[in-house]
């Protein structure tokens, strides 16, 4: 009995310390996202004053993740804008249609729900054993383009991170033979609608953290869940292997995509080949062929350079602070 209480008062110091530490250490990683956040948010000029931002809320850690930050960045930004979270429900079987609702009342955010059976379309159209997320994606897309419309949307927010962008870019050029990610800011199809992706510069295991410490009342999509061997899945552990066995490699791809040196590549529709002359004018993108190479340690790589010139493709991709 005497020993129990000898040590209870250091077992209550030994937790209040882990208590801060962990507080701390969540601070460190909200800072880290808010202020990756703001970077893609004012390289891109994603939100304007007067804006009406239509959050896209999935029910996922980082459609969820977006919504928080974007609103902890609206009390504290130096323009005007508003947001609007919305929610489209496919009419999963066993979607817990409650949920989202509760969350965003419980928050004090406006919101809509917005119902449309996609689930039957998909599941009737797509054959047993095919992946669902073509079809699924283009129908969202445009229930999502009709709503924004509606509510009056000037900006249409998605979710994806920065390795959503890795992950595109690689399953375009193994499957689609083209160089091509996924950009933070870019016009719609139709050109009518303008869509963004705040999280652009976010890591996925940041956000996974983020959202397990905000206990986000996570939706898992059942839709999709049975199909282990999506292209995209099997592309993410590609990712997610080298990232463990190689520190550092995913922030050097990352800033490969925005360091781009179209002379250096080889379409010509983009880059002037056939008119190229030498006319004795030193050139940046200039051959270098007869040069010794330089490559980093990854790990000494910042991919926060420098903001972009106007009409340049290069400089500022993100933080590591």
């Amino acid at each position: 009995m005497t020993d129990t209480l000898a040590t209870a008062p250091l077992q209550a110091e030994q937790q209040h310390e882990a208590d801060k530490k962990q507080q701390y250490n969540f601070n460190k990683l909200a800072k880290r996202l808010r202020h990756n956040v703001g970077d893609a948010i004012n390289h891109f000029n994603m939100i304007e004053e007067g804006d009406r931002i239509m959050v896209c809320l999935s029910g996922g850690k980082d459609s969820y993740t977006m919504l928080d930050i974007l609103l902890s960045l609206q009390k504290s930004a130096p323009i005007n804008f508003s947001i609007v979270a919305v929610n489209l429900d496919q009419k999963q079987p066993g979607f817990p249609e409650h949920v989202l609702p509760e969350y965003l009342a419980s928050i004090g955010v406006e919101y809509k729900i917005v119902e449309e059976d996609t689930y039957s379309i998909v599941t009737r159209v797509i054959e047993p054993g095919k992946t669902t997320c073509s079809l699924c994606s283009r129908l969202r897309r445009g229930i999502l383009y009709r709503v924004a419309d509606e509510l009056g949307a000037t900006k249409i927010a998605l979710g994806h991170h920065r390795d959503d962008i890795l992950a595109t870019l690689f399953l375009n050029m193994f499957y689609g033979g083209k160089l091509k990610g996924m950009p933070p800011k870019l016009v719609s199809d139709d050109g009518k609608h303008m869509v963004i992706r705040p999280l652009a510069y976010c890591k996925e295991k940041d956000i996974e953290k983020y959202a397990i410490a905000k206990e986000f009342p996570i939706i898992p999509c059942n839709l999709c869940g049975s199909q282990p061997n999506l292209q995209r899945q099997v592309v993410g552990d590609m990712l997610r292997d080298w990232d463990k066995r190689f520190p550092g490699r995913l922030e050097t791809m990352f800033s490969a995509t925005c360091n781009v040196v179209l002379s250096h590549l080889n379409d010509p529709k983009i880059y002037n080949f056939v008119g190229a002359k030498a006319d004795g004018t030193p050139r940046e993108d200039g051959d270098k062929a007869f040069d010794k190479e330089e490559f980093k340690d990854p790990a000494r790589i910042s991919i926060f350079a420098t903001k972009p010139a106007d009409g340049v493709l290069g400089g500022g991709c993100g933080s590591e602070d």
